[in-house]
């Protein structure tokens, strides 16, 4: 019993079951269930709200959100396709995030060594809500990695719970209206929520490319091919004559 809560069996637990939800997705292509549409005969409330859970636990799984998005929308229109994926995304969020702080943070923990790390812990943990913000509305960062990260450092559950469901609306809502208005290419809704997707993506690539160059190392110093450096004289008020 005590080898099972050992910190390094439980992170091996946590990486068994992703590898299992991965290949689950792979074998199964979940996605395909909500793309096909719902049973028939169901209220719109039970149907937004099997969506809803549906569409948390493939986001658990790794199904990628923008998939789960289109179909939110090709699925339910778009009013009820965005509180679906809204809501779908927060239960897949809180599911990895619980995940990973039960059976991964004890032994990921002391491996927050270095100075990008400490920094980023310590703005997770200070500023909880207002960072997860940030990553939620930047398009580039993978959502299953901004939930484990989250999970590891000290942010807490509300401020992470709340960022998620106001962080990815703007980008959700531009795929489910996408979704929704898929079988009209030329309409003004598909033509805006395509050009906001377009815009975002090359934000985010410029973004990435601008940190690269940032993060590079700096330069190594210029040896002095064995040359002294040379001091200037040190001046004193000490007299050297009579």
């Amino acid at each position: 019993m005590s080898l099972l809560l050992a910190p390094w069996a439980r992170l091996s637990l946590l990486v068994l079951l992703l590898a299992a939800g991965g290949a689950c997705v792979l074998l199964y292509e979940p996605q395909r269930l909500l793309s096909q549409g719902l049973p028939a005969g169901l209220p719109v409330g039970a149907a937004t709200l099997l969506f809803a859970t549906v569409y948390g636990l493939c986001t658990a799984a790794f199904v990628p959100r923008p998939l789960l998005n289109l179909a939110a929308g090709a699925v339910l229109g778009s009013p009820l396709g965005l509180l679906a994926a809204v809501a779908g995304t927060v239960l897949g969020a809180a599911v990895s995030f619980g995940l990973g702080r039960a059976l991964g943070r004890s032994a990921l923990r002391p491996l927050v060594r270095g100075r990008w790390l400490r920094a980023a812990d310590g703005q997770l943990g200070r500023h909880g809500f207002r960072s997860m913000l940030a990553i939620r509305l930047f398009p580039g960062v993978p959502f299953a990695a901004a939930n484990y990260c989250a999970a590891v450092s000290r942010c807490g559950w509300l401020p992470f719970l709340c960022a998620t469901a106001l962080g990815t609306v703007p980008n959700t809502a531009a795929y489910v209206i996408a979704g929704a208005s898929a079988s009209a290419p030329d309409s003004p809704a598909f033509l805006v929520s395509f050009g906001f997707i377009a815009v975002s993506g090359v934000v985010a690539a410029a973004v990435a490319w601008r940190k690269r160059h940032r993060l590079a190392a700096p330069p190594a110093p210029v040896a002095t091919c064995g040359r002294t450096p040379r001091h200037p004289p040190v001046v004193t008020g000490v007299s050297h004559g009579p």
